[in-house]
């Protein structure tokens, strides 16, 4: 298959795997899609062990990093920088978790605080820590979501030959990446998992393609098989983004009580919340959700307040959910798009790669006979 986006890149499939999980990333390039790392929930020294685990793997064949890149962050000591964001979460709100957790009976654990560095993470200090990190890597492509890109990344990512690209979630977002002169722009529907805008992706997507003029668009949200990847490029993409359907892999590090509850979930179980980030964000709905939504409890805290409230929470949860405890099962959840509801079972990524490509070709040879 020929596009805009295998020409760009020279993978064979017009596929990429955005996963959180370094063996999902090497796995779908791997098998000839485009993996990116979702690089924001890492310290600067674990994203560039995990960027030379990845490259160890996949032999000189390209791959790509994701940052998140918030268009506003609150302001905060450079020098104490985590410190006084938590000095700023109020009162009430830390009652309201730790009622939370208790009335669930979800255990106290010696848990490493992984908040403080995705705070740290998606600060501007810290997002140009890790730029320096993925640029002294043999990244082909560098994205950035939820705001502008820095200023100077364009520039950099001309100089060393790095595709720049921005998901976007409306076309008033694509004007400013044009503007900016990102390379490739990713547009993001609203059934995706994670931060979404509320359009979805059969609007979206040709909204943005015919914005964009010469600059090939990926399609994201909704996409998890070949028939969703043949009617992304009817659209007019030049190929997909997909996030969700990785996490029906086996490679995938997310718990096993998660990923029970993503098999046994309908497309109609996500909802699109700010109570994990912040900001809104689609996620498979539990009793999580239910108590932030009840009569009384507090507004979610803007990122990056929100995610230092509750990040010790999820660990804990995640802890408990994985060891079978109850209320932490009711608790548990994750990013997840509306796709959830077509997991039947774990597969390799590496198949999951190769069957949609093959599921794309029949299905586009199909409507060709058709005519």
């Amino acid at each position: 298959m020929r596009t805009a986006f295998t020409e760009m890149t020279g993978v064979r499939h017009p596929i990429v795997g955005f996963n959180r999980s370094p063996a999902v990333v090497a796995e779908v390039t791997n098998a000839g899609g485009f993996g990116v790392l979702a690089a924001s929930a890492y310290a600067p020294d674990e994203l560039d062990a995990q960027l030379t685990w990845i490259e160890d793997q996949v032999h000189g064949r390209p791959y790509g990093v994701d940052l998140l890149v918030p268009s506003a962050f609150a302001a905060g000591d450079p020098d104490d920088l985590i410190a006084s964001l938590r000095a700023q979460i109020p009162a009430a709100h830390l009652a309201f978790v730790d009622d939370l957790l208790d009335r669930y009976g979800i255990p106290r654990t010696g848990t490493r605080h992984l908040a403080d560095e995705f705070a740290a993470g998606v600060s501007p200090a810290g997002v140009a820590a890790l730029l320096d990190v993925a640029f002294a890597h043999r990244i082909s492509l560098i994205a950035n979501a939820l705001g502008p890109p820095p200023p100077d990344l364009v520039a950099r990512g001309r100089a060393a030959g790095v595709i720049v690209a921005a998901l976007v979630g409306a076309p008033k977002h694509a004007a400013r990446q044009l503007s900016a002169g990102v390379d490739l722009l990713i547009a993001q529907g609203t059934e995706a998992g994670g931060h979404t805008g509320t359009i979805a992706t059969m609007v979206l997507t040709p909204e943005i393609v015919d914005l964009a003029g010469g600059t090939p668009v990926l399609a994201a949200g909704g996409i998890a098989d070949g028939r969703q990847m043949a009617a992304a490029l009817a659209l007019g993409a030049a190929g997909v983004w997909c996030g969700s359907v990785w996490l029906s892999s086996h490679e995938d590090v997310a718990n096993a009580a998660i990923k029970s509850k993503f098999l046994d979930a309908t497309s109609a179980d996500t909802v699109r919340s700010p109570a994990r980030t912040g900001k809104p964000a689609r996620q498979l709905r539990s009793a999580w959700h239910d108590e932030w939504e009840r009569p009384g409890s507090p507004a979610p805290l803007p990122l990056p307040l929100q995610p230092l409230l509750t990040g010790e929470a999820w660990q804990r949860i995640d802890d408990a959910a994985a060891a079978g405890h109850e209320g932490a099962l009711a608790l548990e959840s994750f990013f997840v798009g509306q796709v959830v509801g077509s997991f039947h079972g774990l597969r390799p990524a590496a198949e999951i790669t190769r069957t949609m490509a093959e599921e794309c070709a029949a299905r586009i040879e199909s409507l060709g006979r058709a005519l």
